[in-house]
């Protein structure tokens, strides 16, 4: 007889927290933006969110007997034998599942992690075996890290090498192994129990800084729901059933919409203006808030990026990214954040004004 597993508490009936929804979202819609990091006190809700966020998920089409679930009909993300099997004229066997949704524990080690060669199998046998790790089962899927800050930093640098080349290669004895790896990846942690080196944070796309609910009414409903829950899940999920599929529709919506949304030289100047006004390091600020921008615009149901899809996204991938002292806490100057916009706003307006002005000229 099969334990009773109760089902997950939904997505859309998490009470506040806005940002932190709306970061799951945006990365549910495209990985590209390099993943999540939630920081936050415990008990702030980081895990039943993150877990409510697979179910939202849409179905996805796999090669059956592929171990990395890989796409048929996207050769560029195929692994080698289905790209080959493919090319030989072979009838893949097609599968459609959930988006899977795969835990790293803090205790993992690399091979759990990245997977393994069987050395012994390939001595006797002449033939190199590879045994599948967390990468390989998270490809297309949703790779959840509580604990984060806690991991060893070496898993995290592989972890988030993987999510950026979105390729996990295992080299041991003069042996290599590459397999596609694309995920959203999303960590979570408690700043009490230590920070991430600034290296590996800057390495997140978005940052999402969270606490308990200040508001009686929200911690009011928090508790309500909690408890309606966990008198009957199956009623209560029911109940939330409408608002999930309406999230489930806007999330695939957007995703098909994603690559119709175009970045202009604008977008980029405005983008370029935000970090080095805000004095931000680096290039993968202007990345993150560029990508993070179209996909905002695509949600909203539009091609083109605007203003507002700017300040929305270096909101999220600003303020970890910032100088600061050591020990120091980083908060977005939402002042200057908009003084930057505005000024961003006036130059658009006057490049259109002249791109305007020599039209005329030419039509006369």
């Amino acid at each position: 007889m099969q334990p009773y597993i109760r089902p997950t508490y939904p997505f859309s009936a998490l009470v506040g927290q806005p940002r932190l929804k709306q970061a799951l979202v945006l990365n549910a819609v495209n990985p590209r933006i390099g993943g999540v990091l939630i920081r936050g006190e415990k008990g702030t809700a980081k895990s039943t969110a993150v877990r409510a966020l697979a179910h939202l998920l849409p179905l996805i089409t796999v090669v059956a007997d592929c171990p990395y679930s890989c796409p048929p009909d996207q050769l560029d993300r195929m692994c080698g034998s289905c790209r080959g099997r493919l090319q030989a004229g072979e009838d893949l066997p097609l599968q459609q599942r959930t988006t899977r949704l795969v835990e790293l524990p803090v205790s993992a080690s690399e091979d759990r992690l990245v997977g393994s060669l069987d050395l012994e199998h390939a001595l006797v046998e002449g033939q190199r075996r590879f045994e599948p790790g967390l990468l390989a089962q998270v490809n297309r899927g949703l790779l959840y890290v509580d604990e984060v800050n806690l991991l060893d930093d070496h898993l995290v640098d592989i972890l988030l090498d993987a999510a950026a080349m979105g390729i996990n290669t295992v080299e041991r004895e003069g042996i290599s192994i590459s397999h596609p790896a694309r995920f959203i990846l999303v960590g979570t942690m408690n700043p009490e129990e230590g920070e991430l080196r600034p290296q590996l944070l800057d390495r997140f796309g978005l940052v999402v800084e969270i606490g308990g609910l200040k508001n009686v009414r929200e911690r009011v409903d928090v508790i309500q729901r909690r408890m309606e829950y966990d008198a009957d899940p199956e009623q209560f999920v029911q109940r939330w059933s409408s608002n999930e599929h309406h999230l489930t529709e806007e999330i695939a919506a957007a995703k098909k919409l994603l690559p119709q949304v175009q970045i202009s030289e604008q977008d980029m100047a405005a983008v370029a203006m935000l970090s080095l006004e805000l004095g931000v390091d680096g290039h993968r600020a202007d990345l993150a808030i560029l990508e993070t921008a179209r996909t905002h615009a695509a949600l909203e149901g539009r091609t083109t990026i605007s203003l507002e899809d700017i300040r929305v996204a270096a909101q999220l991938a600003l303020p970890h990214r910032m100088r600061r002292q050591p020990f120091a806490e980083v908060r977005l100057d939402e002042q200057q954040l908009s003084d930057v916009l505005n000024k961003a706003a006036q130059e658009r307006q006057r490049g259109n004004e002249e791109t305007a002005g020599r039209d005329e000229l030419k039509k006369a």
